[in-house]
């Protein structure tokens, strides 16, 4: 096993979790749980690499994808936010419609080939020992893209106007009302803007990462892990990309374990690691840890402890106090 190899193509898969997360993070913070994440990634998985089959221009694939996961999440929020629904019902139903929709417009797309994102090689920045290789080495310009997102939503939420608004309209919405902010407007906008970065997430992979259409296997369940991973960071950006990374190494670690070669403590093809009745258990510990991090976040205590939103899941509807 070598820990630059692992920790390389944790970059790059942490980097499709850093986009869901982030979009994740800024719905919440607007105070509006959005379930649905895995649905938007699918969509704009199958969005993005249809406009690449078609155009021959993965580009544009991204931004049709954004587009996609932005008009799915709007449905979701003309639900939660209009209507004043249920959030988690909404969310889940969103799920269920984007991976139904993904699947259906998406027959026909498997074994196609388009032209990818390719990957580049950050001038200067590469050659740094141990450093270079593993985050500015061989990987595709949207992982150093998410390197310039992550700072700049960081700085976003905490150092500008607009961003105090966001945490205004998460935290007490009806003080911000009074202030005159707009919590309708905002809420649908973040909302929107989680749904892009969902897009773009699910176009990560099949534009970049891994490319193709491998119909829910695309995504493979990274919507759920997402979510998991805002309570891991306490809806924390900079939280967010260590916890991202850290998973995209372990996703990767684990199946470096299983390959029969590899040297783990001295031994070659470790029969702890091979053995077919426990690779299952093997691949099901990331989605444990994440299953374990919503149960921990689901509890009222905890949210508190956690530093969540605290009208986080609950409709705003303008008049009423204690919101």
């Amino acid at each position: 096993m070598d820990p630059i190899i692992i920790f390389h193509a944790g970059i790059a898969t942490g980097t499709i979790l850093l986009f869901a997360t982030i979009g994740e993070i800024m719905t919440e913070r607007a105070g509006i749980l959005n379930l649905g994440v895995e649905g938007m990634m699918l969509m704009g998985a199958m969005t993005g690499f249809s406009t690449a089959l078609s155009t021959g221009n993965p580009w544009l694939g991204l931004v049709t994808a954004m587009l996609a996961g932005g008009l799915l999440s709007l449905l979701h929020g003309l639900v939660t936010i209009h209507f004043q629904a249920d959030q988690v019902v909404s969310g889940l139903s969103l799920t269920f419609l984007g991976t139904g929709l993904a699947l259906v417009f998406g027959e026909g797309l498997s074994g196609a080939t388009i032209n990818t994102i390719e990957a580049i090689d950050l001038p200067l920045l590469s050659y740094i020992p141990v450093i270079g290789p593993i985050f500015f080495e061989h990987h595709s310009p949207l992982v150093y893209l998410g390197y310039l997102l992550l700072p700049a939503t960081w700085y976003y939420i905490y150092r500008t106007r607009p961003g105090m608004h966001l945490r205004a309209i998460g935290e007490k919405p009806a003080a911000a009302d009074a202030l005159g902010i707009n919590v309708y407007r905002l809420r649908y906008f973040y909302t929107f803007m989680g749904g892009c970065l969902a897009g773009l997430a699910g176009a990560t992979i099949s534009l970049s990462v891994s490319p193709g259409w491998y119909s829910v296997l695309t995504t493979s369940g990274k919507g759920w892990i997402a979510i998991g991973l805002v309570i891991f960071a306490q809806w924390n950006p900079m939280r967010a990309a260590v916890g991202s990374y850290l998973f995209g190494a372990l996703e990767r670690g684990i199946l470096d374990l299983q390959a029969p070669e590899t040297l783990f403590f001295g031994l070659v093809g470790n029969p702890i690691f091979t053995n077919p009745n426990l690779i299952f258990f093997l691949k099901m510990a990331p989605y444990l840890l994440t299953i374990f991090a919503l149960l921990v976040g689901a509890r009222a205590a905890s949210k508190q402890r956690l530093g969540a939103p605290a009208a986080l899941g609950l409709p705003y509807i303008r008049g009423e106090r204690g919101l």
